[in-house]
């Protein structure tokens, strides 16, 4: 058998038979464990050049991918290290779907490793079909930082911040940061077809994203485990949702028996002890990786007297007035009656007073205009429509005035909103001004 495997001919038709079978829809584990000999046989160099030639035999490339899903999960032994954590938890909780995900990004950071490293061995067509394939790799790369990094950042590194561990989500944020950075540089030496350059990044963006799997399955998520109760994990779902997830659908098998306990309603503080009730490799781990361990926990109430309980949070009536004040926008409320409600104030492109307060919206606007008003707030009304636009030129300024139908959860219109902007110098914009740019 180790003789035919030299060949690579032999290996391009052991794999049109292996593929022919899951085709069919023979069991996947059976396939893999009959031909494992032949895919661990493979190098890297020859995955480009044997997928070429099955493509120009009419062979999928969707059925070449699930191929080298194969070919990488006996590859990376790593990838089945994560089973047992997933057993541990049934569909659905937060915990599982992330080892899940980690399972999908060492799949796919080590089939970028495969075609990075066969790269620049490489000449003519070959090459550029390598090429055009680890940037479909990478293109696809860019939403492990939409979804799986930043529900970590966004929902979860809250929980530990809260309890004062800090110094785990700093790093790791910084880390994410690193390689969503190394993935948009990587796609600019793709586009400018610099292949030795693309070659040596490649391998180092798979090796950095696969040193993160190891730091969040072996220090963030069984922290995550000893530390959070069941109803933190139960808000941590909900706003997983919101986010969304890195080529894996969590299910809803699991089904949390505690109320959700968001961030800021957390009050189980990390005392010293409680620090050192932690494993030991965990702590030690933390602090080789993570540069220490420091407890500076949160007790801050979000909840003050006087403040009003808004749908996503909490204010006082000062700090929602001020707030609308200093948009850079007017804005004006009517409600479901017709009547204006509310105006904001500070500086206004369109005056308005106080004894504009309860008069009837079709009054304040001159008779020849009533008509477009009844009809826009009908619309609304209706269900028919849920915005109206319009924009003026007010000497050299550049005015937009946009109505929004206002509703509810259920849908019942509750009133309309109109938002009136100065866009002269939006209009200007080009380009890109970051965070990191300001002074």
């Amino acid at each position: 058998m180790s003789e035919l495997l030299d060949n690579r001919e032999m290996k391009k038709e052991k794999l049109k038979e292996m593929l022919k079978k899951l085709h069919s829809g023979e069991d996947e584990e059976k396939v893999k464990e009959e031909f494992k000999d032949v895919l661990r046989s493979i190098s890297p160099l020859e995955i480009p050049l044997i997928e070429q030639e099955l493509v120009k035999e009419g062979i999928s490339p969707r059925e070449i991918a699930k191929m080298c899903d194969i070919h990488v999960e006996i590859f990376r032994e790593s990838v089945k290290g994560a089973e047992k954590e997933i057993a541990e938890f049934p569909p659905g909780h937060p915990l599982r779907t992330l080892y899940e995900e980690n399972v999908q990004i060492i799949k796919d950071a080590e089939i970028l490793n495969l075609y990075a490293s066969s790269l620049t061995k490489q000449e003519g067509k070959v090459r550029e079909q390598t090429l055009r394939t680890i940037e479909g790799i990478v293109s696809g790369l860019k939403a492990v930082g939409r979804t799986h990094y930043n529900r970590e950042e966004m929902v979860v590194f809250p929980y530990l911040e809260r309890r004062g561990l800090n110094a785990v989500p700093a790093v790791l944020w910084r880390k994410h940061d690193e390689i969503r950075a190394e993935i948009n540089k990587l796609l600019r030496l793709i586009a400018e077809k610099k292949y030795g350059e693309v070659s040596e990044l490649g391998q180092d963006l798979a090796a950095k994203l696969i040193d993160m799997v190891f730091r969040e399955n072996n220090i963030l998520y069984p922290t995550l485990k000893i530390l959070l109760s069941e109803g933190e994990f139960a808000a941590i779902r909900e706003q997983d949702d919101e986010i969304g997830y890195y080529k894996v659908n969590p299910g809803e098998e699991w089904k949390p028996g505690e109320e959700k306990i968001y961030p800021y309603e957390v009050r189980d503080e990390i005392t010293p002890e409680k620090l050192m009730a932690l494993p030991q490799h965990l702590i030690q781990e933390m602090r080789k990786k993570m540069g220490g361990v420091n407890l500076r926990p949160d007790t801050k109430d979000l909840v003050r007297e006087g403040d009003v309980e808004l749908e996503d949070g909490y204010m006082n009536p000062e700090e929602i007035s001020t707030m609308l004040a200093t948009m850079p926008a007017d804005v004006t409320f009517i409600d479901a009656e017709d009547r204006v409600r509310f105006f904001s104030g500070g500086e206004r492109i369109f005056t308005r007073t106080r004894s504009v307060l309860g008069r009837p919206v079709q009054l304040c606007h001159p008779p020849k205009s009533v008509h477009i008003v009844n009809r826009i707030l009908q619309a609304f009304k209706n269900g028919e429509r849920d915005r109206a636009e319009f924009w003026i030129d007010m000497g050299r300024r550049k005015i937009l005035i946009q109505y929004f139908a206002i509703r509810n959860a259920e849908g019942k219109y509750l009133g309309t909103l109109e938002f009136t902007q100065d866009i002269t110098e939006i209009k200007k914009i080009e380009g890109e001004k970051r965070l990191l740019d300001w002074s």
